[in-house]
């Protein structure tokens, strides 16, 4: 018997040998966030049912959800501080009085994170050291290193010194040093922001049934443009963003909405905002960046 028990033990370290990595635990994978995404809602964000979340709009359409062509963000949110809420409030009062108000997205800036995050969809590649995400809203790129920290003093730049690290099923990416160009602002209601804004997100992929209740917060606030980017017919998996922004010189406490991302049902049409800058948003022509020389 002893005999035969160590052939046996013999047998598995010869194998172990030949075959690098048996015995030890396999390595996690990795969700795969590949294709296109989908999120047409305007203003974006979804508000959570609970906990310090997102503006919401004051004004609505007869259907109960947001009138994206009036856009007066709710100055009463706790999350605002004082100065902040006066700054949300000046601009909905613009809204509501004119054409609107200069945003980077109107004006053919960098639209800056979190702005950017739930405008139109994305499409996410995803390789061992980088993630690269591309947003359809004028295709602007946006670069994770991943498992790595940020620099001891990091460069501010329009999207951010972004990090990234996978926590099981989920794609954190945490983001720091954020440059406030001209007409920068964290969401369609003109919240400001400071040199201290941090933004992290938490991508995960959602069955259907654990998605709806995102789906369903979209659909209350927010008003989908016809026709419909998006199947809302489609039970398969869904992308589900969680965003928790921190802006201590504008914002009394974090805060978090989501982002839920279905497919698309239309391919994506070329969308370059500076070759049409005409009356674009604000009834003026936008006034696009320019420099005497490159800024890299």
């Amino acid at each position: 018997m002893m005999r035969s028990r160590n052939f046996l033990l013999l047998v598995i370290l010869a194998a172990t040998t030949v075959t690098p990595g048996l015995g030890k635990a396999a390595a996690p994978s990795v969700p795969n966030f590949s294709g296109l995404w989908a999120h047409p809602s305007l203003p974006g964000f979804e508000p959570l049912a609970s906990g310090p979340t997102s503006l919401i709009n004051r004004e609505r359409r007869p259907d109960g959800v947001s009138n994206v062509l009036k856009l007066v963000g709710d100055y009463t949110n706790p999350i605002l501080k004082a100065e902040a809420a006066a700054t949300v409030k000046k601009f909905g009062e613009m809204s509501l009085d004119h054409f609107g108000f200069h945003n980077p997205r109107n004006q053919c800036w960098p639209n800056g994170v979190p702005f950017i995050l739930p405008s139109n969809g994305m499409e996410m590649f995803q390789q061992p050291d980088k993630i690269t995400i591309i947003y359809q809203t004028d295709h602007q790129v946006r670069h994770v290193r991943m498992n790595q920290p940020h620099p001891p003093k990091v460069t501010p730049s329009w999207y951010g010194d972004s990090v990234g690290h996978y926590e099981g099923d989920t794609l954190v990416i945490d983001t720091v040093g954020i440059k406030a160009g001209p007409f920068a602002m964290v969401d369609w209601f003109g919240t400001p922001q400071s040199p201290a804004l941090h933004v992290i997100e938490r991508y995960r992929l959602l069955d259907y049934n654990a998605a709806k209740e995102g789906l369903e917060r979209d659909g209350r606030e927010n008003s989908r443009p016809q026709p419909l980017t998006v199947d809302l017919n489609y039970r398969g998996k869904h992308l589900q963003l969680l965003i928790t922004v921190e802006d201590p010189g504008v914002f009394t406490t974090a805060w978090s909405a989501t982002v839920t991302y279905g497919k698309p049902v239309l391919q994506w049409a070329e969308n370059v905002c500076a070759e049409n800058p005409r009356k674009y948003g604000t009834e003026e022509d936008a006034q696009i960046p320019t420099a005497d020389k490159p800024d890299f």
